[in-house]
Formats: structure tokens, C-alpha cells, sequence
């Protein structure tokens, strides 16, 4: 018992004095504790309201943090956080503002909370690491949907097999809901294709952002989306739906045309006992056409 107090009583002062570059993101992506050496490096704030994504784009426009070579950040950041904190354990480079070289670790628990923890590998060989680089962003941009940055089929199918088998053998719950966006070849027909991108893009942003750390979305194609929703019951899974559709309902998605709306309709389903990924997206598909039988603009929950 002693040593056990005397442990959690330095583990504290021991992170305080690292040199290691530590923090702690709840299941929201909120930063809740940085030591002085993660501070020193990125600009943040220790009150409960500073997102990682906020994180990124404040120290962006300050030149501060990891070095980020984009002419659009919004793109970069939803690019990031599809494969942010989808699974247990993940380590990878960066480069710095100030021109060092890390080796970052990301470490999650399966409430969503998040450790990442960075040490400095500037001193080290770079054999190899333009190799490295290249295989890095090649993995990215197979994982990646090209226009709205967030996950192809591919890697948001794989995630959420992964989360099936996951769920199998916990006996969790897990939902799956997909989305299409009502008349969108209107969309395109009346304003052309550029303004239909920017309503994809729009959408997908808006659909990440209500997604947790445990949580995963991705486009399909076309103007099919999927949202992977574990470890919630049937009615908060139904108000996280609904709330992005309601969002979704004001969005003002084309800037040079304050007055264009647009919506959506919805089908959401649990996953059963021994259910495959096939199964489960072909049932969600199924209440996903009833929605769009009853009228599109809404939600249907298919038990």
C-alpha cells in the first residue's frame, strides 16, 4: 500500500520533469494535461476547452508545433483525425517548427482517453527516412478519401470490421448508420459539380465532428456516408444521428449562396449477435431506403 502511494505521488512529478513531450486527450479529443516539455513545443491551454484540432490550427497560424506543409489546414486536420486515435497504439514521425525531429506515440484506452507521448530523435540516423516518408504518406493516401480527406471504403470498412470483432467478443454494443444526401444530383445539375463537392466537403466535415475518439465515419461514395458508433445505447446513438441532421439542416455550405440548404435522411441499426460487416451495412442500407421511401430528411431506426 505504501509504495503504491508513493508511486501515484511521483509518477506526476516524474511527467512534470520529463523531458519527454507527454499529454492526455479525453474521449472528445479535449486536451486535459501537458508537462512543461509538450507545452514548450505546442501552445495550449490546461482549462478543459482546447480540442487537438483547435490545437493544430491555433499553433498553425502561429508557426508553432509540428510543421505542416498545406495550403489548407482544415483539409490536413480532417485527414489526421480519420486515423487519429483508431487504434491502441500508434507511433509515427514529425517534424517540428524548430527543426527536430520526433517520434510520437499514441496510446489509447478503450474509454476514448489518449496518451501521446513524443521523445526527440533529431540525433539519430536519418537512413532511410525519406523512405519512410514516402511509405507514410503513400499508407495516407490509401486510407484517405481524395476530396473530403476524411476515410475511403476501404480504410472505414477495415475500421469498422475490426470494431465488429471487437464487439463479438465483449458483448458491446455497437451501431452503424448511413447517410445519403437527399436530391444531390440537383445539387449538381443546378450549380455545377464544384458546388457539389463543396457540399460533400461540407457534410464530411460535420459528420466528424460529432465523433468521438471511439468513433469512426468515412464516405462510401459518390454522396454515401457511414458513421460507426460503439458503446452507446440505442437512444444516445438515435440523438447523435438526429442532432447531425438537424445540423446538417442549417448548414450553409456553398459561402456565395447564404440562401442554399440542404438535408439528408438517415438509417441506423444495431449490430447483432454473429452479424458480419456485409450484414450489418445491407440492414442499415435497408432502413437507410425506408427514410428516403417516407420522405428523406430524417432518420430511420431499424430494429
Amino acid at each position: 500500500m505504501q509504495v503504491n502511494q508513493e508511486l501515484h505521488a511521483v509518477l506526476p512529478e516524474l511527467a512534470h520533469q520529463s523531458e519527454l513531450l507527454i499529454a492526455m486527450f479525453d474521449q472528445h479529443d479535449i486536451l486535459h494535461y501537458a508537462n512543461p516539455a509538450f507545452q514548450a513545443v505546442f501552445a495550449v491551454r490546461l482549462d478543459g476547452s482546447m480540442s487537438w484540432s483547435t490545437m493544430v490550427f491555433e499553433n498553425y497560424a502561429m508557426r508553432r508545433g509540428v510543421a505542416i506543409n498545406t495550403d489548407d489546414i482544415e483539409q490536413w486536420i480532417a485527414s489526421a483525425y480519420s486515423r487519429r486515435g483508431k487504434l491502441p497504439f500508434r507511433a509515427f514521425e514529425s517534424d517540428l517548427t524548430d527543426g527536430r525531429w520526433i517520434w510520437m506515440t499514441e496510446t489509447v484506452q478503450e474509454n476514448g482517453w489518449m496518451m501521446c507521448i513524443a521523445s526527440d530523435i533529431t540525433h539519430l540516423r536519418q537512413d532511410g527516412r525519406e523512405l519512410r516518408q514516402a511509405r507514410d504518406q503513400a499508407l495516407r493516401a490509401a486510407q484517405t478519401d481524395m476530396l473530403t480527406s476524411i476515410s475511403n471504403r476501404r480504410h472505414i470498412s477495415q475500421i469498422i470490421q475490426q470494431a465488429i470483432q471487437d464487439r463479438h467478443q465483449k458483448s458491446m454494443s455497437l451501431h452503424v448508420a448511413l447517410f445519403d444526401l437527399d436530391f444531390f444530383k440537383n445539387v449538381n445539375d443546378s450549380f455545377g459539380h464544384a458546388a457539389g463537392d463543396l457540399v460533400l466537403i461540407s457534410f464530411a466535415r460535420r459528420l466528424q465532428a460529432c465523433t468521438r475518439r471511439n468513433d469512426a465515419c468515412g464516405r462510401l461514395g459518390g454522396e454515401e456516408f457511414i458513421l460507426c458508433l460503439p458503446q452507446l445505447t440505442t437512444a444516445q446513438a438515435v440523438q447523435v444521428v438526429e442532432r447531425l441532421l438537424e445540423d446538417v439542416r442549417h448548414d450553409m455550405a456553398l459561402p456565395d449562396m447564404p440562401d442554399f440548404r440542404y438535408t439528408c435522411s438517415a438509417g441506423l441499426v444495431q449490430l447483432r449477435a454473429g452479424e458480419t460487416l456485409e450484414q450489418v451495412i445491407d440492414r442499415a442500407d435497408q432502413a437507410l431506403y425506408q427514410a428516403k421511401e417516407n420522405g428523406r430528411n430524417r432518420l430511420v431506426w431499424l430494429d
